[in-house]
């Protein structure tokens, strides 16, 4: 669970996330030694030290980011740290807004051999209209450039060991988690679940961040921009040739001809639109060229706390 100045419903969160992995325990869907992980993405309100008050007493461990890296970044980080230490995990926001009564029939789906389990929202009745139409923006952007991506899935999933070691595999700075696990080819699962209000505080997720998020599975997953730039290259170039004959031919042929503000203009400004638009898809491709080649690491984990109940994982 990432999570990021959370201190009004963290405690709520925490509560609710104890009692529920206790509930699986007690109908054996998961072993006695199960734990929490609570990332903090760089918070800096007393998110963490709410978090630290619950670590002892618990099966919890809290992971602390050094700054804060986003939401991808900081889930990447719990999965990559429990690679190892266990045989699936399911990841979930803090928010209490899905479903995590759930997770049964996630544990029942990796049970029957999926390794992959996607939890994907019925609809979005209770999503205002701000967020219903980001939401929209998001998905239609995703189909209209190629890629493949899950509707209405966030980042509630499962995982087992073996897509974990898969994940470990992608070295790319600029990840986007939902279209990399439709990538690897393992046998997946959908559960559907509705999603709850939220008890208190705000969504840190802004229109910005939609918006860069998708411009990030855009340029992660898909060409399609730089070849779109090519075919509308192409066809100016074909109606510009039309009009450079139709002009001469005019000229040849005809003593009418006076020169129009109009016909310049708007050519100049439609090409000079285009020009700038191109170089800014193509300055964006580049732009994580160039963070790729640098390989510099997604985040830094400040600090590790494990609860003294856990005596079977390391650190």
């Amino acid at each position: 669970m990432p999570f990021y100045n959370e201190e009004e419903i963290l405690r709520t969160s925490i509560n609710a996330f104890i009692q529920k992995l206790e509930n699986l325990k007690s109908k054996d869907l998961v072993s006695s030694d199960s734990f929490l992980v609570f990332i903090d993405d760089g918070s800096v309100d007393s998110s963490f030290e709410i978090l630290h008050s619950f670590i002892n007493t618990n099966n919890i461990i809290a992971l602390k980011l050094s700054k804060n890296v986003g939401h991808q970044n900081a889930l990447l980080a719990g999965l990559e740290y429990v690679c190892d230490k266990c045989d699936c995990a399911i990841s979930i926001d803090c928010d209490l807004e899905q479903d995590i009564n759930k997770i049964d029939e996630f544990l029942y789906c990796f049970r029957n051999g999926c390794d992959i389990v996607f939890g994907v929202r019925n609809n979005r009745k209770s999503d205002g209209l701000f967020k219903k139409a980001s939401a929209i923006l998001f998905y239609t952007l995703m189909n209209i450039f190629g890629v493949k991506i899950i509707k209405n899935h966030a980042d509630y999933r499962l995982l087992s060991a073996k897509a974990l070691r898969f994940l470990s595999e992608f070295k790319e700075v600029n990840l986007f988690l939902r279209g990399i696990f439709l990538e690897m080819g393992l046998k997946s699962a959908i559960v559907y679940f509705d999603v709850k209000q939220r008890e208190c505080g705000k969504s840190k997720y802004s229109l910005s961040k939609m918006l860069s998020l998708a411009l990030n599975g855009i340029t992660s997953f898909s060409t399609a921009p730089l070849r779109m730039i090519f075919i509308l290259g192409f066809l100016i170039a074909i109606c510009s040739g039309i009009f450079g004959i139709y002009g001469l031919a005019v000229a040849i042929f005809s003593d009418s001809v006076v020169p129009g503000w109009a016909s310049i203009v708007i050519p100049v400004y439609f090409l000079g639109g285009i020009q700038i638009l191109s170089l800014g898809i193509i300055g964006e491709y580049l732009g994580k060229i160039y963070k790729e080649s640098k390989s510099r690491p997604r985040y830094f984990i400040d600090k590790v706390i494990i609860s003294k109940k856990l005596k079977v994982v390391s650190d």
